[in-house]
């Protein structure tokens, strides 16, 4: 039985996230299985009965590396999922491709690491997992694409919010890349999904337990934009059950066991560093690399103010004094990596580069080209020290301000837009006399502008301008949140976006599988809306006889 241990001073790190948002909460467990899992949550319902009061929320956490504060705690109990970091077993297909089957406490990194070694902890596999290992030894190298930029990231967490970064311009993000999850419902039921296998009639989605019970919801019926997108529930016509919990912020279930499908790995992988005078340049040479480079799996930008916190760091800090110099007649920088088949055809990608640099005014002698592991290393740095310089920035003004934070936004638009969306950033910042850095993912239209506010006025003003954003990003067809997910910073943002009704809806979802508004609780949506929501069940929960904690309900735990 796991410990539910009072959250003291000695845990205060898990009231807080990337987001530097901080909460609280009076207990934590660290579950090491499924069974430790369902034992906590049992425990919590098993004292509210006792006391004939409401089950105490449940947070749940991984690697904590989020930045809209899902993971941070609004109340109650703290479930941490680091210490369920077993690989479950590997599995061969018989087209010859491979998935990992994972704990949600697995960290990409390490992810990353077993498979560059093609070894991994494979205590109680199965006889087939240890032949898939087997045949990954001669097979050609594999690799799990979803790149965010913290490798530190837990797997769990990465589809909680369904977690993309530089390639899923090239690669999609987290959820096409999830075959199968094991998720724990707050009653304890298990529900075991594997791609295709479940799917919604309609909007109608009949949801089977492991307890032989079955929940059937009704969906939302708002439409999501055609662009990328992590802003609430996932929702489509017929769609797999499996697509509601990835996104879904911890609001659902908890993520007990994921089945990640692998991918071969590109045999050539260059970097391109394209840089250009103007801002103008690079909107034009990213629409342009979009119809004419067909290895590019990423597209990165950096701007003018980017690039100049980068040649202060590189000046003025010994930690970046290894950053390559970047000249003062460059306003913007977008960044292409080619992920090839061999390198006759990466050496095409990169003239075609040079020549979409040329047909917008740029010149193609103005890159930085890696291609080798030192390189690319180099170019990782460059792009990593942006987000990591703008807040050591930050946390200099909060010495004096320390009411202020970095506000960083993540919002898409369609592809035809994204002139649009950029000049309605420079505008407006520069009315409101905001000084910002921007970068990110522009092969998808998702650029995080970063607003650095010198004060609280600055801060208030952010603020404000995010929300007139968000109204005029879902305007041109945008959405809110692309890769972060909603989190709680971020849930004023998804009632512009979708609108209150469809919020409501999201919530009478969530009431239909988490009665009591347990998970989660201030994600998507405050406490109240949800709670005031009626449970989207058309029908009352069929086969409710198999009680959720039985005999019948125990298959899965470790």
């Amino acid at each position: 039985m796991v410990d539910m241990l009072p959250l003291t001073a000695e845990f205060e790190e898990y009231c807080r996230d990337e987001s530097r948002s901080v909460g609280e909460a009076s207990s934590i467990s660290f579950p090491a299985s499924e069974q430790d899992v369902r034992d906590v949550l049992r425990g919590i319902q098993d004292a509210a009965r006792e006391t004939g009061g409401t089950p105490e929320p449940v947070t749940v956490q991984g690697a904590r590396t989020g930045l809209a504060a899902g993971a941070v705690p609004h109340g109650g109990h703290v479930m941490n999922l680091s210490r369920m970091n077993r690989v479950l077993g590997l599995d061969m297909a018989d087209d010859g491709s491979f998935s990992v089957r994972v704990q949600p406490g697995v960290i990409l990194s390490e992810l990353r690491k077993y498979l560059s070694r093609r070894e991994f902890p494979c205590r109680d596999w199965s006889d087939e997992s240890l032949a898939a290992l087997e045949a990954l030894s001669s097979a050609p190298a594999q690799m799990f694409p979803t790149d965010p930029t913290e490798t530190s990231a837990a797997l769990g967490g990465m589809a909680a919010c369904n977690a993309s970064g530089a390639r899923s311009y090239g690669y999609g993000p987290m959820r096409p890349h999830v075959r199968g999850l094991r998720i724990v419902l707050a009653d304890g039921d298990v529900v075991a999904l594997e791609r295709g296998q479940v799917m919604a009639q309609g909007l109608e989605l009949d949801l089977p337990c492991e307890s032989g019970r079955v929940i059937s919801l009704t969906l939302p019926s708002y439409q999501m934009p055609a662009t990328k997108n992590a802003s609430g529930y996932y929702v489509a016509p017929d769609m797999d059950a499996i697509d509601l919990f990835i996104g879904s912020d911890g609001t659902l279930g908890v993520i007990t066991e994921l089945t990640l499908d692998l991918m071969p790995a590109p045999a050539v992988t260059w970097g391109v560093n394209c840089f250009f005078e103007s801002e103008a340049a690079a909107l034009d040479f990213t629409v342009a690399a979009r119809e004419s480079l067909s290895c590019a799996c990423a597209l990165e930008y950096f701007d003018a103010g980017a690039l100049s916190i980068l040649r202060r760091q590189r000046a003025n800090t010994q930690a970046f004094a290894a950053l390559p110099a970047v000249d003062e007649r460059f306003d913007a920088c977008v960044f292409v990596e080619l992920a090839c088949a061999n390198e006759d055809e990466a050496f095409a990608e990169l003239t075609r580069t040079g020549e979409l640099m040329e047909r917008v005014g740029a010149c193609e002698a103005d890159t930085w080209v890696g291609r080798t592991d030192v390189d690319r290393e180099c170019q990782r740095f460059f792009r990593h020290a942006v987000p990591e310089s703008v807040n050591m920035l930050i946390d200099e003004r909060r010495r004096t301000s320390p009411g202020i934070t970095k506000l960083g936004s993540d919002m898409s638009v369609p592809d035809d837009r994204l002139h649009d969306v950029v000049a309605l950033y420079r505008a407006t910042l520069a009315e409101a006399g905001l000084e910002s850095a921007t970068w990110g993912h522009i092969g998808n239209n998702h650029l995080h502008v970063n607003v650095l506010p010198r004060d609280e006025a600055d801060f208030a003003a952010g603020k404000k301008l995010f929300l007139d954003w968000a109204a005029k990003v879902t305007a041109m067809g945008g959405a809110v949140s692309a890769e972060h997910g909603v989190g709680k910073i971020k849930r004023d943002f998804l009632a512009v976006m979708y609108g209150e009704e469809h919020v409501a809806e999201m919530a009478a979802l969530k009431r239909a599988l988490d009665p009591a508004c347990q998970f989660g609780r201030g994600n998507l949506f405050a406490a109240e809306v949800a709670e005031a929501a009626e449970p989207a069940c058309p029908a009352a929960v069929a086969d409710a006889a198999s009680p959720a904690l039985g005999a019948s309900a125990q298959k899965g735990g470790e």
